[in-house]
């Protein structure tokens, strides 16, 4: 498969390093990615990571807004104040620093979450409650307990 799907949960290391899932790396090394763009979540509190094209996504709806516009200047915030460029070490690890620590609150482990094109790093409470926040909601009216 050529996507990221699923979640896992690895544990950081003493130099503040984790491990990228399997999984994640083959999508990776499908794909031919070699450096990750990176950006705090617009809805979240995760850490988006993906390929070199998932900027460039962004910044073709920036290209199309009137550059002087107060939603592309709130979008260049996001897309770049709150990105960066990330590259995973020969053993497939990646830095968890404190720009990602705080704001995902991730402490001394990470939950891989599966986005389709992208995969996200979050704290795995925070993970485990707005995934069953997400369930709740996608429940037919009749079936939710309560």
């Amino acid at each position: 498969m050529d996507r990221f799907l699923s979640h896992a949960t690895n544990r950081i290391d003493a130099k503040g390093r984790v491990s990228v899932p399997a999984p994640f790396r083959a999508v990776l090394a499908s794909r031919g990615i070699r450096e990750l763009y990176g950006f705090q979540d617009f809805v979240f509190p995760a850490f988006s990571c993906g390929g070199v094209e998932l900027l460039e996504r962004y910044e073709r709806q920036l290209a199309g807004m009137d550059p002087f516009s107060p939603e592309a200047n709130r979008m260049s915030l996001l897309v770049h104040g709150g990105g960066v460029f990330m590259k995973l070490d020969p053993e497939g690890r990646l830095m968890v620093t404190d720009f990602i620590r705080s704001f995902t609150g991730i402490t001394d482990e990470v939950t891989f979450v599966g986005r389709a094109d992208h995969f996200q790093l979050w704290q795995t409470q925070a993970f485990h409650e707005a995934q069953a926040q997400a369930r709740a909601e996608r429940m037919p009216a009749g079936t939710r307990s309560g």
